[in-house]
């Protein structure tokens, strides 16, 4: 696949199947988690429907979408400016190491640098996961000295 055959575009209401299944198959594939569809469907939904929460953005190929992302958006205070946070990264099995993560990043970059208010983007990897880390830092991007820390009350989260 040519990285100029894929058309990078927002995802709406109708691609809502095709984000719970990848959010599915991201779970499974990355973590071993089985997720309820019904509760992921709900949260899919719930993007959709407020842009102020994330906005996904799809990789799609001859009508068939084969890649997404979803931002999600940090104020920092100290910068006076929002991080845009790429999270739920999902590449289709027939569809990864062909670019698609590329050119989703790049949109999502250069949407953050047009939108004014935007300080940087960022995102977190499972430790062991030394390929994406190496993809990141090809297209410039730098480990921070963070650790994540988290208390999850959802069933997901155990």
């Amino acid at each position: 696949m040519q990285p100029e055959q894929l058309l990078i575009r927002r995802a709406g209401p109708a691609d809502a199947p095709t984000l719970v299944a990848f959010n599915c198959a991201l779970a499974h594939e990355s973590e071993g988690r089985r997720l309820d569809p019904a509760v992921v469907s709900r949260g899919v939904a719930r993007v959709l429907s407020n842009p102020a929460l994330g906005v996904y953005y799809l990789a799609e190929r001859g009508g068939t979408v084969v890649g997404q992302l979803m931002v999600t958006f940090e104020l920092s205070d100290w910068r006076d400016g929002v991080f845009w946070w790429i999270q739920s990264v999902y590449v289709a099995p027939a569809a990864r190491r062909l670019g698609v993560y590329r050119r989703l990043h790049e949109a999502v970059a250069a949407d953050a640098r047009r939108s004014g208010d935007a300080c940087g983007v960022r995102l977190y990897v499972d430790a062991d996961n030394t390929r994406a880390q190496a993809v990141y830092e090809r297209l410039g991007m730098k480990r921070t000295a963070y650790y994540l820390y988290e208390t999850d009350w959802s069933q997901a989260g155990g």
